[in-house]
């Protein structure tokens, strides 16, 4: 701890954002990071707690408080280090995940959490523009051979981990680019991709194959992966949308969250419109736009409609509105319930909470609005209130309301895993194995939709799991 009385001298300051009406003309990232000096200052407001919290906090146990004391000495190259250690990619992590670790800091009793998060990206961003990351090739090759289907974080991570291990990695990705929902369902304007197009680089220089545009289950098949590699890693996440069941959701103006994200990071990427949209150019300008879903996803489709000329959005949830402060004394230190709202709420959104959808509204095949009902949960059972019946004016509704499980056809299917009473690939989080032998599953495909940050412990915590298995012992990190 380098400086003790750092959390009594200096209150929690944060990086800030770029005014509204200038970062919605575009899709770039508009986060304003701190100055090194001001970084160093919040860094010192760590106070080395005898029982670190934040450990806990963060799905990967980021070693937080040894990091914090280096960045405040200056010794960025050290605290990159040992952010490494636990963390494969940090530069994602600090600008997407929403900081469990700073809920656990012991500062966040008083509302003053450290700015863990703010800090882990300043690392991160640091070592690649000073040219501290580099690619860390194995010293001696494995011979052994393990194929990671998916290329999101949990199998980025996983395959770099088994990498750097020896052996010979080919990472399996359907789309036309690495990055499952890193590339496709996050915006733009919260995280770049040429972050993740960067890492790949990374990755291909220690020995990983990336091989995209190929489906496993359908361009190549589950029986030819077990013939020609010693492991096989399921990492395809959780796709399998929750769909909307009411009168009128079959009709065009009613679409997928990640059908309109994917659609918009294609053009921001490049693509042209026949590419981005095979099922037809999807926009939000000029029209009405609801958006269904309280959570992440939900809030990426406000920031998007906005950025494409939405004339209104709104957003619409089944459950009641969240207190807006939590109660410490029963929540802290772990994750607590309460209502969040994000930068792209700030840019332009009316929300609506206990709304229930009835009927999608349409005239001549064409969506002109939702029919909806007050739901009221005071039983804790989902009832509706009599009489609450209303009709929002829509021309495009947007679902983002989770996902059920990872798809079904195709890979799991050929594969004979067990599935759990949810829908999962069966597999415990101590070797990861499925029923099948010498297939291991991890990430959101295993334990269902779930956050970046433990994505990746579950890929390095696999990535163990297969090298142990390939060679008796493993002297990679859990």
């Amino acid at each position: 701890m380098g400086k003790e009385t750092g959390f009594l001298e200096l209150d929690r300051e944060d990086r800030g954002y770029e005014d509204p009406k200038k970062r919605l003309k575009n899709y770039k990232e508009f986060v304003v990071p701190l100055p090194e000096g001001k970084l160093r200052a919040q860094a010192s407001r760590c106070m080395n707690c005898g029982i670190p919290y934040c450990h806990n906090g963060c799905p990967v146990n980021n070693q937080i408080p040894d990091w914090n004391d280096l960045v405040y000495q200056g010794d960025w190259q050290d605290a990159l280090e040992n952010l490494h250690s636990t963390n494969n990619f940090p530069e994602f992590t600090g600008r997407i995940c929403p900081a469990p670790c700073e809920a656990s800091c012991t500062l966040n009793i008083i509302d003053q959490p450290v700015t863990i998060k703010s800090i882990e990206m300043a690392i991160a961003d640091r070592g690649w523009k000073e040219g501290w990351i580099k690619p860390h090739p194995p010293e001696a090759k494995t011979g052994k051979s393990v194929a990671v289907v998916g290329s999101g974080p949990a199998g980025l991570a996983c395959a770099q981990q088994l990498a750097r291990a020896g052996h010979s990695v080919t990472v399996f990705e359907k789309a036309d680019r690495i990055g499952g929902l890193l590339r496709y369902g996050i915006p733009d304007f919260k995280m770049e991709k040429h972050l993740i197009n960067r890492r790949a680089v990374q990755m291909e220089a220690e020995g990983v194959v990336f091989k995209t545009s190929t489906e496993v289950g359908v361009d190549v098949s589950m029986k030819s992966l077990k013939e020609n590699f010693d492991a096989i890693v399921l990492a395809g996440g959780a796709e399998e949308p929750r769909t909307l069941d009411i009168p009128g959701a079959e009709l065009p103006g009613v679409r997928l969250a990640m059908e309109f994200l994917t659609q918009q990071n294609k053009r921001v990427a490049g693509d042209d419109e026949v590419r981005a949209a095979p099922r037809g150019t999807l926009t939000a300008k000029d029209k009405r736009v609801i958006v269904i879903g309280g959570g992440d996803t939900g809030s990426d489709c406000v920031g998007t409609s906005n950025r494409q000329g939405a004339a209104s959005v709104t957003q619409i949830e089944i459950m009641p509105q969240p207190p807006e402060k939590e109660d410490k004394a029963l929540t802290w230190p772990d994750w607590p319930m309460k209502l969040r709202t994000s930068s792209s709420h700030e840019e332009g959104v009316e929300r609506d909470w206990s709304v229930l959808t009835k009927e999608v509204v349409g005239e001549d095949g064409v969506v002109t609005g939702l029919k909806c009902v007050r739901a009221d949960w005071s039983n804790g059972k989902l009832s509706e209130v009599p009489g609450s019946e209303f009709v929002i004016p829509a021309d495009l509704i947007l679902l983002a309301m989770g996902f059920t499980g990872p798809r079904k056809a195709g890979m799991i299917a050929q594969s004979g895993v067990e599935l759990t009473e949810r829908g999962n690939v069966a597999a415990d989080t101590e070797n990861y194995r499925t029923s099948q032998e010498m297939i291991f599953a991890c990430g959101d495909m295993r334990r269902g939709q779930s956050l970046v940050v433990w994505a990746i412990r579950e890929g390095r915590q696999a990535a163990r799991a297969v090298d142990e298995a390939l060679m008796g012992v493993s002297e990679l990190p859990r």
